[in-house]
Formats: C-alpha cells, structure tokens, sequence
C-alpha cells in the first residue's frame, strides 16, 4: 500500500480519501488525506490515525514495516473523528498500548468513545523517551480544538502539528515539492480562511511556543509534507494568524433580475480605475467556501443583494452567517443592493459588517428597480471612494 518513508525508520501511513469533496461545510474538490505516522524505535510509535473508513489502508501501510501487534505508544494529537476514528479499531489489536493525549484530550476521547482506555495524560512541555528519540508534546488549544497538541521529534527535526499547515488534498505524492507551490498555498489558504481563521491569536500563540524548534519537516495531519516550503508556509500563517490583508477588493453578490449584478460591476469598474485588484464572486456559481480564500486576503469586502420577502436573499445570508461564524478582522466593508419596495437587504448586510466590528467608512448603496447611467455612475464614483480607503491603510 506504498508506505513512504519520511526519517530513518520514520514512514507516513496515512489513508488517502480520493471522493470526499465536502468537509465542514466547504467543498474539497481535490479530495484529501487523513495521516498518520509510524515510529519505530525501542517504543513503536502510531501518531494519530485515520477516519474509521480508511482503517484497514492505514492497517496494511503498517503491515508492511511492522507487525500492528508490536506498537507500545498510539499519540492522539486531536480528538476529533478524521484523526481519532481508527482508535477503536487499532485497540482491538493492540489492546495493552499507551494512549498519549493532551489534558483536554483525555476528556474528548472519554466523551466520544466511552471506552476504559490505558490513557496517559501529558501537558505542554513534556516528553517521552521512546529509544534514540524523544517525543516533545506542546498544546496548542484552539488550533482548532481545545484539546489540539502537536508532537515533535527533535532528533529528526520533524514537527507532526496534526491541523496546523494542513492541506485538503488527495494525491499519491507525499511532499510539498511534488505538487508545487502555488497549488499548495491555494489549498492551505482555503484550509486555513475555512477552519482556523477564528483563531488567529491561538495561532500566534503556538508559532511563538514553536519558534525556537529546529525544523525541516511538517508532517501535518491533512495533505502533503512541508520539506521544502517551510519557510513560505510559516510566512503565510503568520500573516493570516494577524489577519493581514492586502491592497485589494472582493465583491460578493448574488442577484435576482441583474440589477444587484450591474451595481457590483460599477463598484469593481471604480475600484480598479483606482490601481485596486478587484475580484468578483456571484453566489450563484460560487462555494462560499471558495470565497473565503478571498476574504484572507482583500482588504475590502463589498457584499450586494436584492430584497427579497423583506430581506436578503438566502444565498448572501448563508455567506454572511458563514462568515460571521469565521469572524476575520481589520476589514473594510460595504453594502449594496437593489430593492422593488422594502429595501430591507441592504441594512440587514451592514448590521453583519458591523457587527464584525469592520471600519464602514462609505454610506451603504441601495437603489430602486433597474439602475439608470446616473446611478450606475455613482455606484462607480462609490468605488473609487472605496479605493481611496484601501489607499490611505496601505
């Protein structure tokens, strides 16, 4: 089952999941991997393990190092189900391992399974000697979980950060230099901007507790291996964990009759005469979740919609719910929209954006029916006004 091996005696043995295109809420159009990791010293070691489907993938990657019944130590660096799901399992063949988990692990791993598991608690700082190397533990709580840890082995210089820098992508290539950057930073950030964003002061918290560790591997828990891209990665996430943004726009709308549409392209036509990239997103054809890789990184979020029953319309607040959920910071916002009677949209948009404690520096937009050239030319100049916002904070 093509185990590969990361360190001497270090392999990867995780499950790869080629069909799954939705995961919490977001579409994964490139699949993903669940990873796990094989330690073999005076202690065998398992850290993590796979979604209880992918078990007996997982299984045979081991098989073929070693004999399963042979593991001492299994590390459940996060409780949650696509890393601890295969626990059960595993415990039925080696029923006499250690299971190491953080404070809060032990609790979820309680709640979840209700089994009396040889359970063995380690704050953050400790270690455990398994032969020639030893397991480092550091918690990383709210990355994304309460209870989430990551395990390095200093020996190696290889960080298994479980969440951290993961990646949704399904492939048969195991390191980051095989699939290319660019593809990489797409899909961390959209990982990143969907799952961790609300917790971009823990993040910063535990990159500093990392910060003095030698390190030439990430072995994370989704996706590909960091070897040759550590340095960018770590740039990335520390400028997404301080919510950083960049000199740019995003309009997001969706429209019943078009009229909304010709508002948000007067209001990108502005925004670019002014030298600010602007990218467009109608609901309609795009996953909100694909939209958030956009929300990381624009400075303005300009968000439209029609009324429709005294409100906006279901996709735009799906979108808002979502991103309120999300909570990014240090925005710049904007509502607009067109209206037949009501005009109640556009007021339940900027309560969102106020809400989320973004500056609102410009006077929401509504207009009536289908715009005319004098309105659609305010809605232009309304951009440019924008754009010299975006100006005056870069």
């Amino acid at each position: 089952m093509n185990k590969v091996e990361l360190k001497p005696n270090i392999y990867w043995v995780g499950g790869i999941d080629w069909d799954l295109r939705e995961f919490h809420g977001y579409l994964t159009q490139r699949g993903t991997t669940y990873n796990a990791y094989l330690i073999i010293d005076e202690k065998v070691v398992l850290v993590d393990t796979v979604k209880h489907y992918l078990f007996d993938e997982m299984l045979a990657r081991i098989k073929e190092i070693i004999d399963p019944t042979k593991i001492d130590i299994i590390v459940s660096n996060h409780v949650e189900m696509d890393h601890s799901g295969s626990l059960p399992k595993i415990l039925e063949i080696v029923p006499n391992a250690k299971v190491v988990t953080s404070t809060m692990g032990e609790k979820g791993l309680k709640r979840h399974y209700k089994q009396d598991w040889d359970l063995q608690v380690v704050e953050s700082g400790d270690t455990l000697n398994i032969g020639k190397r030893t397991l480092h533990f550091v918690h990383t709580k709210m990355v994304h979980w309460p209870d989430s840890m990551v395990t390095y082995i200093p020996e190696d210089k290889l960080l298994l950060p479980n969440d951290a820098f993961g990646q949704h992508i399904a492939s048969d290539e195991r390191f980051d230099d095989q699939i290319g950057w660019e593809i990489l930073k797409e899909e961390a950030a959209k990982y990143y901007a969907n799952i961790v964003l609300p917790y971009g002061d823990m993040v910063k918290k535990a990159i500093e507790a990392l910060s003095g560790l030698e390190i030439d591997m990430i072995g994370p828990s989704h996706g590909v291996i960091w070897r040759s891209f550590i340095p960018q990665i770590l740039e990335e996430y520390g400028k997404w964990s301080n919510y950083d943004s960049e000199k740019k726009a995003l309009v997001v709308y969706d429209s019943m009759w078009g009229s909304t549409q010709k508002m948000a392209y007067k209001l990108m036509e502005g925004l670019e005469e002014q030298g600010i990239p602007t990218t467009i997103r109608n609901l309609k054809n795009t996953h909100i979740s694909d939209v958030m890789i956009d929300v990381l990184t624009s400075r303005a979020i300009l968000v439209g919609s029609p009324t429709l029953n005294n409100g906006m319309l279901p996709s735009i607040g799906a979108f808002l719910t979502y991103i309120k959920g999300l909570r990014p910071r240090n925005r710049i916002g904007f509502a607009f929209g067109s209206f037949g009677w009501g005009g109640q949209a556009v007021g339940e948009i900027e309560k969102v954006l106020t809400d989320l404690r973004w500056e609102l520096p410009v006077e929401s937009l509504k207009l009536k029916y289908i715009p005319d050239e004098d309105e659609l030319y305010k809605m232009k100049e309304t951009g440019k006004t924008i754009a010299e916002h975006i100006n005056k904070e870069s």
